[in-house]
This record gives C-alpha cells, structure tokens and sequence, in this order.
C-alpha cells in the first residue's frame, strides 16, 4: 500500500499563522523533506516536533524525487515543506508533486500561508484575475520583454523580486507601463516591519529612491491601466 505525500504550507514570517491541521500531520509524519533543514528545524523546534528531515532544494531536488517516491511506495507517510509559504509556488515542490501523482500515491495539499495571496489582497489592486509570474528575468532588456506580454491584461500582474534589484525594476516598470500606472511593493508580510509600498509608479520610484536601503523579499504588483476602477457586478 502506497503511502502519503502532504504538501504543507508554512508561516511567510509570523510563526502563529502555522494552522492546527498542518502541525498535526507534522506531528503525525514519517519524514520531512524541506527546504532548508536548518530553516525548518526553527519551525518545528517552536512547536516541539522531532522527525526525520531531507534537504529538498532546487539543486538536489531531481536526485531527492527518486528516493522520497521509493519511500512513498513502502507506505511512508510525507510532508513537503518550505522556507516560507505553499511549497511549489517559486519554490521546489512541483516536480515531486508531479512524480507522486503519476505513480499513483495519494496527494494532499494544505490550504494555508502564501505571501502571493497575502499581498494582492493587501494592495489595494484589482483581485478578481491576476497573473503571478514568479521571478522575472534578471537581464534587463528580457525584463522589459516579459512585462511588455502582460501590459494589455486587465488583470493585476503579481512577480517576486529582491530587494537589491527593487529601485531597478521599478524604473523598468515606469519604461514598460508608464508613470500612472498603478504599483505596489510589499514587503515583510506578517511581520513587526510588515509595509505597503503604494501608488502610482511615478511616486512609488520617488519614494524608493529616497530610502537608503531595504530589507526582506519583496512582492511587486502592478495594475497595466492607470484608472483602477473597476464595476462590481
């Protein structure tokens, strides 16, 4: 008998966002393949659970699926987790997924912390169609190309983005979409210094380029039209 493959969200920052149920099939687990074990143990050590860990990261990954589906098949019972939020958005998750799912082992996915969710319901942006598109091009120029697929969508378009490279895309943004568009940084989701970059592009580049730096992974939204409004139907 085949066993279980749990994907199991966790906190983006605040460790209380950690759901009843996923610390219970922790709890309940054979093992735990994660992406950083010494991320994890931080999580689990606060809630004092002790099990098995694997490293389960986008370098290894490929090589782990073999040995984490050989286990699933001899009945084991598996969590996958992340650093932070729902393993296999931007994350490692998805070609394990995959794998369980066309050998027949069972598969279940814990609703629950998403830093995507988390900031296109905080940004003030259209919510009714978005587009995540994970990280972006580094190269400035593929950037711009990517950007320039979406700018017709009325949908608000949602990306990932470091904080090094925050002033560079804003001002590529600005190129792309022009200077009333609307755009919103978030940034430290569910945490003390948690903060809600909003406003036109144009003022949003202004106010960035007065910080000195900036801490935390950042969520960028933008909405293509400059006029947000939208009917309720």
């Amino acid at each position: 008998m085949s066993g279980i493959l749990y994907v199991v969200p966790t906190p983006i920052g605040n460790l209380e966002d950690i759901t009843l149920r996923a610390l219970r099939i922790l709890k309940e687990c054979d093992f735990i393949a994660c992406e950083d074990t010494r991320q994890s143990l931080k999580l689990l050590s606060r809630f004092e659970i002790s099990k098995p860990l694997i490293s389960f990261y986008s370098y290894n990954q490929r090589y782990r699926v073999g040995q984490i589906t050989d286990k699933l098949s001899d009945g084991k019972k598996v969590v996958l987790i992340s650093d932070a939020g729902t393993p296999g958005i931007s994350d490692p998750g998805y070609i394990l997924v995959k794998e369980a799912i066309e050998k027949g082992v069972k598969t279940e996915v814990l609703p629950g912390a998403s830093a995507v969710i988390t900031a296109l319901v905080g940004s003030g942006l259209p919510t009714d169609g978005f587009v995540f598109c994970g990280f972006l091009k580094r190269k400035t120029g593929k950037m711009k190309k990517e950007l320039a697929e979406l700018i017709n969508l009325e949908k608000t378009i949602v990306f990932y983005e470091s904080p090094h490279r925050m002033l560079k895309t804003v001002e590529t943004c600005l190129e792309v979409f022009g200077e009333n568009a609307k755009i919103c940084l978030a940034r430290e989701l569910t945490k003390k210094f948690e903060e809600f970059i909003r406003g036109t592009i144009k003022e949003v580049l202004e106010d960035i380029k007065n910080r000195n730096s900036f801490l935390g992974e950042f969520v960028v939204l933008i909405y293509p039209k400059s006029d947000t409004e939208k009917e309720i139907d």
